[in-house]
C-alpha cells in the first residue's frame, strides 16, 4: 500500500517457498501477482494447486510476508496509537449529501466492506451511481481519486444516470463515464469467479472503489430451498472473505447493496431485515439500512465498530445523492459494536 512501484517489482517465484511448477500452476489459476495470492482463500488455491489446504495457506502467508517485509503491507502487530494516526489519514469519499456524510464520520472509508440495503426504491442503486462519480474527484475534494469498478448483478446500471449527475456536479461526463468499468454478473459463479480475479481488475482500471449491485442477487434466485441453504452461505462466506482481503491489501473502498426480506413473526418494529444472515453482516465493517420516507430517503446506522447508531434524511434527483432541508442528524447513542457480535 506504501510503494506501488515495489509491487510490480515483486514477483511469485520470490515468494519463500514457490518454485517454478507451483508459480506456473498458479498463473495457469489466474494468480499471476504476490498481491493476488495473498488475498487468495486456502481451498481456493489448494484446489487450483492440486495439494493440501495446509500447503496453500504456507504459500499466502510466506506472499503476506514478502509484502511486509517490502514494507507494502503493514506489520502483524502494531500499537494502539499508531492505529489510530493511521485512521486519521485513511481515505474517505463523499456520498454526495454531506448530512450522509456526517453520518459516516467523513464518508465512504477505504479498507471497509460498507452495505445498503433496503426495499426496491430505497435508494441503493442511485448511492452507487452517485459513488460511481464522486469517488473520481481528487482526494482533497472528498473523492479517491480512482476509477471504478462497478459489477452489476441486477440490470440495473444506467450510463445515462451517471452523464445526469455528472452535469448537474459540474464534471465532464465523459472523462467521469470512462473511468468506470462495468461488468454484468449473470449467474453466481460468474460473479464469484470475478471476485476472484479482482486484483488483477484493480490494476488494470487503477480502482479505488469497487460496488456490486448487489450481493446476493444471484445466490438468492439460484439456491431456492432449505436444502441449499448451506451451499449458498458457504458460497456467499467465501466472496465477502475475499472482499475484505482485497479492502484491506489493496487499499480500496467497497461498497456492496444488499436485498431484504419480511420476518412475519415480527409484532413490534420494522419486520424488514437484511437477507443472506448473518455471513454477510459479519463480513460488513459498516451495515447502512435505507428506507423511503415519502419524497425523501432515510439512512440508518445498524451495525458499525465506531459509528453513533443513528439516522438521516437525504433525497434523490439530478445530482443523484443530495441533501434535503433536513435538520443534521442527531446522534442518539455512542455505542459501538461489541467485539463478539
Amino acid at each position: 500500500m506504501t510503494n506501488s512501484k515495489h509491487v510490480v517489482e515483486l514477483e511469485i517465484e520470490d515468494i519463500e517457498g514457490v518454485g517454478p511448477t507451483t508459480a506456473r500452476k498458479m498463473k495457469e489459476a489466474g494468480i499471476s501477482s504476490v498481491m493476488e495470492l495473498a488475498t487468495t482463500v486456502p481451498e481456493e488455491l489448494a484446489s487450483d494447486l492440486g495439494g493440501s489446504k495446509e500447503t496453500a495457506a504456507t504459500f499466502i502467508m510466506a506472499a503476506q510476508k514478502l509484502l511486509r517485509e517490502s514494507g507494502i503491507l503493514d506489520n502483524e502487530f502494531t500499537t494502539a496509537d499508531i492505529e489510530l494516526e493511521k485512521r486519521k489519514s485513511l481515505l474517505r469519499c463523499s456520498t454526495g449529501a454531506k448530512a450522509l456524510d456526517e453520518l459516516l464520520l467523513g464518508g465512504i472509508e477505504t479498507q471497509a466492506i460498507t452495505e445498503f440495503y433496503g426495499e426496491f426504491g430505497s435508494g441503493k442503486s442511485q448511492i452507487c451511481h452517485t459513488l460511481c462519480v464522486t469517488s473520481q474527484q481528487p482526494v482533497e475534494e472528498a473523492g479517491l481519486g480512482g476509477g471504478v469498478i462497478l459489477i452489476d448483478t441486477e440490470g440495473t446500471f444506467r450510463p445515462e444516470r451517471i452523464d445526469q449527475i455528472a452535469r448537474a456536479r459540474g464534471l465532464n461526463p465523459d472523462e467521469i463515464l470512462k473511468k468506470i468499468a462495468i461488468c454484468k454478473a449473470y449467474n453466481s459463479s460468474h460473479l464469484e469467479l470475478i471476485v476472484k480475479s479482482m486484483g488483477k481488475y484493480i490494476d488494470d482500471f487503477k480502482a479505488k472503489m469497487i460496488i456490486i449491485d448487489s450481493i446476493i442477487s444471484l445466490h438468492r434466485a439460484e439456491f431456492a430451498g432449505r436444502g441449499t441453504l448451506a451451499d449458498r452461505q458457504q458460497r456467499l462466506n467465501g466472496i465477502m472473505h475475499k472482499l475484505v482481503r482485497i479492502a484491506e491489501i489493496y487499499n480500496v473502498a467497497v461498497i456492496v447493496t444488499n436485498q431484504v426480506q419480511s420476518t412475519p413473526d415480527t409484532f413490534f418494529g420494522d419486520p424488514t431485515k437484511p437477507a443472506g444472515g448473518n455471513v454477510i453482516g459479519h463480513a460488513s465493517t459498516y451495515r447502512i439500512y435505507l428506507r423511503k420516507a415519502g419524497n425523501d430517503r432515510i439512512a440508518k446506522i445498524i451495525d458499525s465498530p465506531y459509528h453513533p447508531y443513528s439516522d438521516v434524511r437525504f433525497t434523490v434527483n439530478e445530482k443523484g445523492i443530495d441533501d434535503t432541508d433536513a435538520e443534521a442528524p442527531k446522534k442518539k447513542s455512542a455505542k459501538g459494536k461489541d467485539s463478539d457480535e
